[in-house]
């Protein structure tokens, strides 16, 4: 049961992404990453509601894994760090949502740029 609601989550929140995304470079232009930036602050968002929501009411483990991790999963996966590092931060633990944030930006921009430069490599060597 619960690979069939990640594998149903997951389909449905790539269509989303795509949806929501694609409708945002529309109407904004694509000179600067809305639809990407849409999708992630969206799905912080709804981690943000839908897991305070599954601590009040009682939600099947299926249908928690059908949203946390094949819905949102696939929506956007910043939903996940943010919820993290939200959580980080009401426990008090501001030194290490510091350290969540600048490592998950830094080091996520730095790998980005690695990525691009290891393609290049690739491309030289499989010519």
């Amino acid at each position: 049961m619960k690979l069939l609601s990640v594998i149903a989550g997951g389909g449905l929140g790539a269509l989303l992404r795509y949806i929501v995304s694609g409708a945002t470079y529309k109407a904004l232009g694509s000179t600067f990453p809305w639809g990407t930036l849409m999708v992630n602050l969206v799905g912080s968002f709804l981690i943000g509601l839908l897991w305070a929501l599954s601590e009040r009411v009682i939600m099947p483990p299926h249908l928690r894994t059908f949203l946390f991790i094949g819905v949102l999963g696939a929506f956007t996966t910043f939903s996940t760090y943010s919820l993290e590092t939200a959580h980080l931060l009401r426990e008090g633990e501001f030194g290490l949502a510091l350290w969540n944030l600048m490592l998950s930006n830094g080091l996520g921009i730095i790998l980005v740029l690695v990525g691009f430069t290891a393609s290049r490599y690739l491309v030289y060597l499989f010519r």
